[in-house]
């Protein structure tokens, strides 16, 4: 995906977000025995969060990828589209939005897998929020996908919920019930927090109007 923002190359917030989570990634990638603890201790398990009360968990599970294509899109899309949020929001803001959805992503999938021990890793669940949060404020922003194919942000977000709702009780090892959670919080927490700017105001009935301007 690409698009095209008239801001800096870079922020602060997602600065250290990409630092933190690619040097957990690089100290995965190289003690391969370490990662077994890490991945057990730190990644997301619903029996033991829920019933040991590892709570912590549900935070540290989002520094955790699986891989380099893992890790790699989802610090791309938190770069894409993360800047010019906290551009918007402020530092502050963005990274308690950023904890938020992530955090909220990660209990859903814990509910939703109960007693589970099966790890849940990565910030994809953030992510999605990030992607809902874009869809709210640039709804009307282009995003090209695999830089050959243009669609407006609130396409793109309505098509990524519903795949991620569709997808809820596959099997193929992706969380989408966090990505779904991530998005859907994300979605609440922004709707009332900004009500004065008219975030979120009448999503589906501007939805197919030229000029979607909330």
């Amino acid at each position: 995906m690409y698009y095209q923002s008239n801001f800096s190359f870079m922020t602060t917030g997602v600065k250290n977000l990409l630092f933190a989570n690619v040097a957990v990634f690089l100290l995965q990638f190289l003690a391969p025995t370490l990662n077994n603890y890490m991945i057990y201790f730190f990644g997301l398990h619903s029996y033991l969060a829920f019933q040991k009360l590892f709570i912590w968990q549900f935070a540290t599970y989002m520094f955790l990828h699986g891989g380099f294509g893992h890790i790699f899109f989802n610090m791309f899309a938190l770069w894409m589209f993360g800047v010019e949020l906290e551009r918007t929001w402020g530092t502050k803001e963005f990274l308690k939005f950023y904890f938020l959805t992530g955090i909220a992503a990660g209990i859903s999938t814990a509910l939703f897998n109960w007693g589970s021990m099966i790890p849940t890793i990565g910030a994809s669940g953030a992510i999605y929020g990030i992607l809902a949060a874009y869809a709210l404020f640039f709804p009307d922003r282009y995003v090209y996908l695999y830089l050959l194919f243009p669609i407006k942000m609130k396409y793109l977000a309505l098509i990524l919920g519903a795949i991620e709702f569709l997808s809820a009780y596959s099997q193929d090892g992706i969380a989408h019930v966090a990505h779904l959670g991530g998005m859907v919080v994300g979605f609440i927490y922004l709707r009332h927090k900004y009500r004065h700017w008219g975030v979120g105001q009448d999503f589906f009935k501007n939805f197919f109007k030229k000029k979607g301007n909330f």
